[in-house]
């Protein structure tokens, strides 16, 4: 665990890149002597590097620092519904290895001698290097097996999923710290921490996945709440037209806006359903069933939108997801289009903007709860209840 100095140092550095130790004590606002020895013990310690000297100034040359991308490593793992990706992240919070095991299913007999393996191979792939990671972060879903109609799953392979506790089997698999955090707020964390959620204090995150999931940042901090509902938007309750004078039916927001139902449209048409996570959902023959899937989920999305405004004070709405970038950038512009049906009277709209992580978002998140629990000044990134 690093000095509290330390650590405003290192986040000085993680957010405003290399810098002279003069600018570092002006970011800071750390004396110069606190800073020569701060950096000298990070220096001592090989967190830091130190760059090429900037001439052509006045005085002496001054010397960069920055962060050593050798530094520390963190392992993220992200257990997801078809898949499950293994991410080496360094320092710096780039990827530097992966790995990816596909399933039709996460039966717990295949996947947690999985885990380990692909643990032990990246932790033994860093060699000499391996000291330096600091944790592993798990980020799966909570209750994927509350959604077994849904996927056709039997009654027995739900059961076993809700019952098992993935943090705790994987700390067994090693000795190293375990973070465990839901999928969608692990994908928050990742763009709380490197992507817009550096600018925007206040968020509701979105992401597109297989199922619609979310997360809640209030005041730079993520909000799970007291039972893990903060963000839980994939249960948001929707009023659906029925059609004629009948009644509004109920649903939730799971199955108005989440690719599933896009897999559905393309699997009924006698085309390839995986085509929801990459280009070809904007292409033919694809496009025309992802256009009536997009016009249906921007409205429930619009609802979603709506009613967190209502009861938050949001800066923003980040979606992100699992999609092509292409499908995520219409969808957006979509659902803005769709707000503009609702009386905004007693309420400021707030403004959507797409997300920056992509498919890698929530094991990068997973990797990024070690290392900034090590490492960051406020190094608790959950908001307290």
């Amino acid at each position: 665990m690093r000095q509290f100095n330390e650590r405003v140092v290192l986040q000085a550095l993680r957010a405003h890149g290399s810098c002279p130790k003069a600018e570092l004590a002006r970011l800071t606002g750390l004396t110069a002597q606190t800073i020569g020895l701060i950096t000298a013990r990070l220096d001592e310690d090989g967190l830091l590097i130190r760059e090429a000297p900037l001439r052509g100034r006045v005085g002496q040359p001054s010397v960069p620092i920055g962060l050593n991308p050798d530094g520390a490593f963190a392992v993220g793992i992200k257990i997801g519904r078809r898949s499950t990706d293994w991410l080496l992240v360094d320092f710096c919070g780039q990827v530097r290895k992966r790995l990816v095991l596909d399933y039709p299913f996460p039966d717990s007999a295949v996947l947690l001698p999985a885990i380990q393996d692909n643990l032990n191979r990246l932790l033994d792939g860093l060699g000499e290097l391996r000291s330096r990671v600091v944790g592993v972060g798990v980020a799966a879903p909570f209750q994927l097996g509350g959604w077994h109609r849904m996927l056709g799953l039997t009654e027995t392979q739900s059961q076993a999923w809700n019952d098992l506790d993935l943090g705790a089997r994987v700390q067994e698999m090693t000795d190293l710290p375990v973070s465990f955090a839901k999928d969608t707020a692990a994908a928050c964390v990742a763009e709380l921490l490197q992507g817009r959620g550096r600018d925007i204090r206040s968020f509701l995150y979105l992401f597109m996945d297989t199922f619609v999931g979310g997360g809640l940042v209030i005041n730079s901090h993520l909000h799970r709440g007291e039972r893990g509902n903060a963000g839980a938007v994939a249960s948001l309750p929707l009023a659906v037209a029925a059609g004629g004078d009948a009644p509004a039916l109920p649903a939730q927001l799971i199955s108005q806006a989440s690719l599933w139902d896009l897999e559905q449209r393309y699997r009924e048409h006698a085309l390839d359903p995986m085509a929801a996570y990459d280009a070809r959902a904007m292409q033919a023959p694809w496009l025309p069933f992802t256009r009536e899937w997009m016009a249906r989920a921007a409205l429930a999305l619009a609802q979603c939108v709506v009613s967190g405004t209502a009861f938050l004070d949001l800066d923003a709405v980040v979606m992100d997801g699992s999609a092509a970038p292409g499908l995520l950038r219409a969808l957006l512009e979509q659902t803005t289009a769709a707000l503009q049906a609702y009386n905004w009277e007693g309420m400021q709209p707030p403004r959507l903007e797409l997300g920056s992580m992509g498919s890698d978002a929530r094991a990068l998140g997973g990797a990024l709860l070690p290392l900034h629990a090590c490492f960051a000044p406020d190094h608790d990134l959950f908001l307290k209840v």
